[in-house]
């Protein structure tokens, strides 16, 4: 019992990045944020080592606005992937499995000369998953400690257990439960993972916080061979399944190409009674956003 508690422990304390049936739109950045404030401060000049080589890769489409990431975080080189604009000057072959067909992209293109550093996001500054109060991806950005990055070599951009764990996923009894007629990520995982990392053992219980964006390092990335990635690449251009559900497949994937799966889930806080309008100090913190 012992063994099978710390298996499904080490599983959830994977990360994996899985977006929720909860919302009705899976991939959606739908916070509407008619009300924030764009002027927050500029970013300091940072001059940290570990800075210095950090390059952002962004899955986007042509509608969104990417604009924040130059004004707010001027040191780190962008890669802003749009992914239904053929003529762009960085795009994906096909338009298919969201933002795991940029992430992939670039990771193949730029096997061999990676930065130290790279963090893989979503286009939206402002979305419901951004672990941050105000679902503002600046902060939580800026605040990344990239020394304990270089020492992990992985790290979710998220640390809030929900949505995902403590057991979201149980390959074996869901493959087992699942309805040909209606196929759910539950039900094809099992399959998947078999296809995508034959060299692994599949997970009893698979845990994730949401929602893809991450940050790895060039020595995690290139634990696994150039072919790997082309190969999961390979797969995501050929799989009958539908676009959500090949996503999805990648949100819960991604600690298994990184670190074989084992990565300590971090430590999560409750927000304060009243909040966004009052903070941990009972102090009113002049929140102009929407309270949905």
């Amino acid at each position: 019992m012992i063994a099978l508690q710390r298996h499904i422990l080490g599983t959830c304390l994977a990360i994996g990045l899985l977006l929720t049936v909860l919302f009705p739109w899976y991939y959606g950045d739908f916070v509407t944020w008619s009300g924030h404030d764009e002027s927050l401060t500029l970013a300091p000049v940072l001059h940290d080592n570990h800075i210095s080589n950090v390059e952002i890769v962004v899955a986007s489409t042509k509608k969104e606005n990417t604009k924040w990431l130059s004004t707010y975080l001027p040191e780190w080189k962008t890669n802003i992937y749009v992914v239904d604009d053929s003529k762009a000057s960085l795009t994906v072959p096909v338009n298919k499995g969201h933002e795991a067909m940029v992430y992939l992209t670039y990771i193949i293109d730029h096997y061999d000369h990676l930065p130290s550093t790279v963090l893989f996001i979503h286009a939206s500054r402002f979305a419901w998953h951004n672990d941050d109060p105000d679902y503002d991806a600046i902060p939580t950005l800026r605040n990344l400690q990239l020394p304990y990055l270089q020492e992990s070599g992985y790290v979710n951009l998220r640390c809030v257990w929900v949505i995902g764990c403590p057991a979201e996923i149980r390959p074996f009894e869901d493959e087992a439960n699942g309805d040909d007629a209606q196929l759910s990520t539950k039900s094809i995982y099992k399959q998947a993972f078999e296809e995508l990392f034959p060299d692994l053992p599949v997970p009893e219980v698979v845990a994730v916080g949401c929602c893809s964006q991450f940050g790895v390092t060039r020595q995690t990335i290139q634990h696994r061979p150039r072919s790997d990635y082309l190969r999961y690449r390979q797969w995501l251009l050929e799989t009958p399944l539908d676009d959500s559900l090949s996503g999805r497949v990648f949100e819960f994937a991604w600690h298994n190409g990184a670190c074989d799966g084992r990565w300590n889930f971090p430590a999560f806080s409750t927000l304060p009674e009243g909040w966004p309008r009052i903070g941990w100090e009972g102090e009113e913190r002049n929140f102009n956003g929407p309270l949905e």
